[in-house]
């Protein structure tokens, strides 16, 4: 029996998608990367995922775990191996609004999860601009960050458990909802951001908090960068650590923003050179009601702290949003930033981390050496500032300069103490800066993990680790 007349057998063939139907699953979010499956399988259940990585192994065939396509890294890339889609898989199995736990299955899209805790008061603090699309099985994947790791951290702190299925079809439970558990080896954590390399994950144990009652969220235009942590910093100690995003648009960004989408309004009627939007938020209620001044408390916090700031000179100029709508329209500003940085190509994106207090070291240092490589490179930059996450975009004169232009962003991030992943994910793209910057005790523990774990090496293989 074939492949794909097995699958057909075991899940049905409104499941096993094949031909011109493939048309969906031959591209990523990025448009790098161009997947030819041999065919999707879609099981719905996790004991349907592991008869499919069974089949797999007994015909030799690659799997490929995908969920969203939201990835830019070519972590879902293929030639001729078999997607796993958990698309079906998108049952919330329950929540628990007194232990602000929730259990779901892989294919849960990250907005339907925001809205089935929002229904109960209560949030899942993982935020980016695919969320729509995104799925809980990739955000683990990968690791993904966005704009509130500052305060809540990147999905690997807010997963308490998980299910995974092995490469030979062994359902490994790691469910537990436990805070506490030491007992061994936390092998929960091997498999995010393992990028599908090592199993299939089924199932998840999320943290929830609860939904904040108040927002203040603002833009300001900072001197500088390490003006800008100064800020942070001192809004950090105003509100007791209630700061939720902290993000850094330079200059380029907003010309390139002005330019691309003349219908977003600027804050400023200048451009400044370190432009921040920042947000506070609040769940006691002390912080959310109107004071004797008129005022809410939160909102107060950050206007005196800017108006301190501004008396200083520090900060050049600040709106504050006065509603919901204008806090939403700031934030667009930020959202449109891949539609703003990939408008214009070549591209040569990097998505680095650094120390915070190095973030300015790196502009400085990387500014003076692309000249070298291309007098005529320009940049553009967005940043999660609040948790050194650059990503820093050059656009070259001429083709032909990627890998030089990636050694020069290297080279600078790592003798700053940087990483030259931050939450993308590795995939294909930054298999040779593994290879480069990895350090090599590092990869041979990982190499051996995977041996452990899929001696076979059907699973993504070509991904994270080089050869």
């Amino acid at each position: 029996m074939t492949l794909i007349a097995a699958l057909t057998e075991a899940l049905g063939a409104e499941n096993v998608v094949t031909g011109e139907a493939l048309a969906r699953y031959t591209h990523d979010w990025s448009g790098h990367y161009k997947p030819a499956p041999c065919a999707v399988a879609r099981p719905g259940s996790t004991d349907e995922v592991a008869a499919v990585l069974r089949l797999a192994q007994a015909h030799g065939v690659p799997v490929i775990p995908v969920s969203g396509l939201t990835g830019i890294v070519g972590g879902a890339m293929t030639e001729g191996g078999l997607f796993l889609s958990v698309e079906r898989m998108n049952r919330i199995r329950s929540i628990h609004p007194e232990a602000r736990v929730a259990v779901v299955e892989a294919g849960v899209v990250l907005q339907n999860l925001h809205d089935a805790a929002e229904a109960l008061g209560l949030y899942f603090p993982l935020w980016f601009g695919a969320r729509g699309s995104a799925m809980i099985g990739g955000v683990l994947s990968t690791n993904a960050g966005g704009s509130n790791v500052l305060r809540y951290g990147s999905t690997r702190g807010l997963c308490l458990g998980l299910e995974v299925v092995l490469a030979d079809g062994r359902i490994l439970n790691l469910m537990s909802e436990l805070h506490k558990n030491n007992s061994g080896y936390d092998l929960r954590q091997m498999f995010i951001g393992a990028e599908g390399t090592l199993g299939v994950i089924t199932a998840a144990t999320m943290r929830l908090v609860p939904k904040p009652r108040a927002y203040a969220t603002a833009w300001a235009a900072v001197t500088d960068l390490p003006a800008a942590l100064g800020l942070l910093n001192r809004l950090q100690e105003a509100t007791g650590g209630l700061v939720e995003a902290f993000e850094f648009m330079p200059r380029s960004y907003m010309e390139r923003l002005k330019a691309h989408r003349p219908d977003i309004r600027q804050p400023f009627a200048t451009l400044h050179e370190v432009n921040i939007l920042m947000e506070v938020a609040s769940t006691a209620p002390r912080d959310c009601a109107v004071g004797e001044d008129g005022r809410v408390p939160l909102q107060a916090l950050l206007e005196d702290t800017l108006a301190a700031m501004m008396e200083a000179g520090t900060v050049l100029d600040a709106e504050i949003a006065a509603s919901d709508a204008q806090r939403l329209a700031m934030w667009k500003r930020r959202e449109l930033a891949a539609e703003v940085m990939n408008s214009r190509q070549p591209t040569i994106d990097t998505d680095i981390s650094l120390p915070l207090q190095s973030v300015a070291e790196f502009f400085t240092r990387i500014e003076a050496r692309l000249p070298a490589l291309d007098p005529g490179f320009e940049t553009i930059t967005v940043a999660h500032l609040g948790d050194g996450n650059l990503h820093f975009t050059v656009y070259p004169s001429r083709e032909g300069l990627y890998d030089a232009v990636i050694e020069a962003v290297e080279d600078v991030v790592q003798d700053l103490g940087g990483s030259f992943s931050a939450e993308h994910g590795v995939g294909l793209s930054k298999l040779a800066s593994m290879k480069r910057r990895k350090d090599p005790v590092a990869l041979e523990i990982m190499r051996a993990v995977k041996q452990a774990l899929d001696p076979k090496g059907l699973m993504n293989p070509g991904k994270v680790i080089p050869a």
